[in-house]
C-alpha cells in the first residue's frame, strides 16, 4: 500500500492544535522559535510508545538548547477508544512527566496531512517548514541499550548542522492510528 501524506522534501502540513497546557499550538510559532521541530505521533496506550517515552524525553533534553523542540500529537479517535480522550492525554502526560508539548488532533487532519499511520511515528521539520525526515525513532523499539541506528537523533543532528538527512525515511512499526469511521 502506498503511503499518502507529505513527502520528505515538501513543506510540512501546517497545524493549529490544542495542547494539554490549554493553549493553542501553531506550527508557525514553532518555526519562529526553533531551528528544528520534531513531531511524533503518540498514543496513550500503545506499548511501543511506552517503550520510547524515556528516549523521547532524553532527545528533547539533549537538543532543546541547540534550537530543537519535540512536539507530541495524538490523532487517535477517542470515540473508538476512550483512553485517547483529551482528558486522558492530560493524565498521561502528567503521569509520564512529558517534557514536551502534547497536542490533540481531534479531526485527524494533521495526521492525514503528514501521512502518519502508526504510533510512535516521527517527523523532522527544518526552520523553513520543510519536512526532512519521516519514520522510526530508532532501530530497536524494545531495547534502548541495543539501538544501533538512532534515526531521529541522526536526522536532528543533520538538520541542525545543515547536512542532508540519510536515510530520509524509514519503515515504522508500532500501533496503527485509530481512524474515525
Amino acid at each position: 500500500m502506498e503511503k499518502t501524506g507529505t513527502p520528505v522534501g515538501s513543506y510540512a502540513p501546517d497545524f493549529e492544535l490544542p495542547g494539554i497546557d490549554d493553549r493553542v499550538h501553531h506550527l508557525f510559532d514553532y518555526l519562529q522559535n526553533w531551528q528544528v521541530i520534531g513531531v511524533v505521533f503518540l498514543s496513550n496506550h500503545c506499548p511501543e510508545v511506552f517503550s520510547y517515552l524515556d528516549r523521547l524525553k532524553q532527545i528533547q533534553a539533549q537538543f532543546e538548547h541547540q534550537g530543537f523542540t519535540l512536539v507530541g500529537i495524538n490523532a487517535n479517535d477517542a470515540q473508538q477508544d476512550s483512553e485517547e480522550s483529551f482528558n486522558n492525554m492530560k493524565r498521561f502526560a502528567l503521569e509520564k512527566q512529558l517534557n514536551f508539548p502534547y497536542l490533540w488532533d481531534s479531526t485527524q487532519d494533521v495526521a492525514h496531512g503528514f501521512g502518519a499511520e502508526r504510533t510512535p511515528e516521527a517527523f523532522v521539520i527544518d526552520r523553513q517548514g520543510v519536512l526532512r525526515y519521516s519514520g522510526q525513532i530508532d532501530d530497536n523499539p524494545q531495547e534502548a541499550n541495543a539501538v544501533s541506528v538512532p534515526y531521529l537523533q541522526n536526522a536532528i543532528i543533520a538538520v541542525l548542522s545543515g547536512q542532508e538527512v540519510n536515510p530520509k525515511s524509514t519503515q515504522v512499526n508500532g500501533c496503527a492510528i485509530h481512524w474515525r469511521n
